[in-house]
């Protein structure tokens, strides 16, 4: 049978997505901010050339420990060109082959990272901005802090473990910053929930950055579309889930 005039199917998103650059790192150096983050300098010879947006991140190819490897996102924590020197930051929990990494990782280690990626960057359009996020998140929050604007009206919520977790905020914007203390486990909950209930929107065309534990946040999420939110008004991506290992959730419709 010919084929000659049949259509092609049209292209899917994933189709027309134009693949991630590969970068091929070397570690440079590695130290504690706290006793649960652990932050790795990498170089390498065209990071001169690497551009995104502040909260994006790259897909570290990680040693699983036997013999493969599997895909990590982590969060661009900064980047500068000139030097060819980039920082990751991870959150060390528990057994974990991205966790033993960082811990065990010595200077001329190599790893390759896909990338970037990621659609929670900031909104400069937004007459107000609000960040939720649990200790995955600091690395994306804290570093789109460091960049906005002084004219920005910001508030970030950031729930931790303990005071173990705090780190210096640096931000000329006008911000409103909360450490949030659980004093237990992260995971799925309430907790997070409650307070984003308590914060009254301000007036205005605002946007939400919410991520975390994909659960809490499609709670999060929720609630600020039934407050007057609209979709295009909020970021939502799970960082994180119990039993999934690598990737992240795109938070856009509640599963039927």
């Amino acid at each position: 049978m010919s084929t000659m005039n049949a259509a092609a199917p049209p292209p899917t998103p994933e189709m027309r997505r134009p693949p991630a650059r590969l970068w091929s790192l070397e570690v440079v150096a590695a130290q504690d901010l706290n006793p649960r983050m652990r932050r790795i300098t990498l170089t390498g010879s065209d990071l001169g050339e690497l551009t995104y947006k502040p909260g994006q991140d790259l897909v570290l190819q990680m040693p699983l420990g036997d013999g493969t490897y599997g895909r990590r996102h982590y969060t661009i924590r900064g980047l500068d060109t000139a030097a060819k020197r980039l920082d990751i930051d991870f959150v060390l929990h528990g057994d974990s082959p991205s966790g033993n990494w960082a811990r065990n990782v010595q200077a001329g280690m190599r790893i390759d990272a896909n990338g970037p990626r990621g659609r929670t960057v900031f909104n400069p359009r937004a007459d107000w901005h609000l960040f939720t996020g649990d200790e995955t998140c600091i690395p994306g929050i804290l570093g789109i802090l460091e960049t906005l604007p002084s004219h920005a009206h910001v508030w970030a919520l950031i729930e931790i473990a303990d005071g173990a977790d705090r780190q210096s905020v640096s931000c000329k914007a006008r911000l409103d910053f909360e450490w949030l203390e659980r004093h237990g486990p992260g995971g799925p909950s309430e907790f997070m929930l409650e307070r984003v209930k308590a914060f009254k929107l301000p007036p205005g065309q605002g946007h939400a950055y919410i991520i975390g534990e994909t659960s809490n946040v499609r709670a999060q999420r929720h609630d600020l579309l039934a407050r007057g939110l609209a979709k295009d008004q909020i970021s939502a991506e799970g960082y994180w889930r119990p039993g999934r290992i690598g990737g992240h959730d795109h938070i856009e419709e509640r599963p039927h």
